[in-house]
């Protein structure tokens, strides 16, 4: 007998693309039980409760401020899948930041708490994961392709979460697609080279349209940007000048 988090944990694996051969291989877990747990997903415990958008009167999340911080995450470095009966979010998140892990987890239980949340091992990354037939409810965003590739746009419950808690979305959108990083250059004073140091914050993205949103939310918070191309074919949006820099840092600061 498998527990759940055996079983979430592997077919998460194969919701990645992995064959069950492979998976079968990974986690000593025969093809057999892989394809009777997809077939079966929907009635385990935490997929079988409603949400607040496809309840009757809809209504917002529970926590519009964690679902902010969230939505920032799925726009960047988040994904929702399609599996047998249900549905499964997966947001990146570099091994070098255990906190934002962290972060992402406390953030997905907060808008689904009825939902596990565990985590999965990737090159590089662990992918936070969370299944729930209702993250296409809360990202209308979902859609076949690459989000670079189609339209995103929010729905106007979204604008209306995204216009009471900014920050929220801005701080998730750093986490996933930005960095505050010190540069630094020299200046000849009084005869003497000096070396001198100075924050600032990037942001980099393919979308025109998550861009528009993140430079868009900046100019209402009052944060002085500039653009350039960047060689990956996307937007760098830079934040240099200091009152801007210092106003980033009171809401969002360096990922841990």
């Amino acid at each position: 007998m498998y527990d759940l988090d055996t079983r979430r944990q592997a077919l998460a694996l194969v919701a990645e693309g992995h064959s069950l051969n492979s998976v079968s291989r990974r986690t000593g877990i025969s093809r057999w039980c892989l394809r009777a747990w997809q077939q079966r997903l929907e009635p385990l415990p935490g997929n079988v409760t409603t949400c607040e958008r496809c309840s009757r009167p809809s209504r917002l999340p529970a926590d519009p401020a964690a679902y902010a911080y969230l939505l920032g995450l799925y726009l960047g470095d988040g994904c929702v899948s399609r599996l047998a009966r249900t549905y499964t979010l997966r947001v990146a998140c570099a091994d070098a930041w255990p906190g934002l892990m962290d972060t992402c987890e406390a953030a997905i239980r907060a808008v689904r708490p009825e939902n596990k949340v565990f985590r999965v091992q990737r090159p590089g990354c662990v992918n936070v994961t969370a299944y729930s037939r209702h993250w296409p409810c809360l990202f209308p965003q979902h859609g076949p392709g690459k989000k670079h590739e189609r339209a995103i746009e929010l729905a106007g419950w979204q604008e209306e979460i995204v216009e009471a808690h900014p920050w929220e979305l801005i701080r998730g959108l750093v986490h996933s697609d930005g960095c505050r990083i010190t540069n630094w250059t020299t200046r000849v004073v009084g005869g003497r080279r000096k070396r001198y140091e100075y924050p600032r914050y990037f942001f980099t993205n393919k979308s025109a349209d998550i861009t528009r949103l993140y430079t868009g939310t900046l100019d209402k918070l009052g944060v002085a940007w500039t653009s350039t191309r960047h060689r990956n074919g996307g937007t760098n949006i830079s934040v240099a000048r200091k009152a801007s820099v210092a106003l980033m840092d009171v809401h969002i600061g360096p990922k841990h």
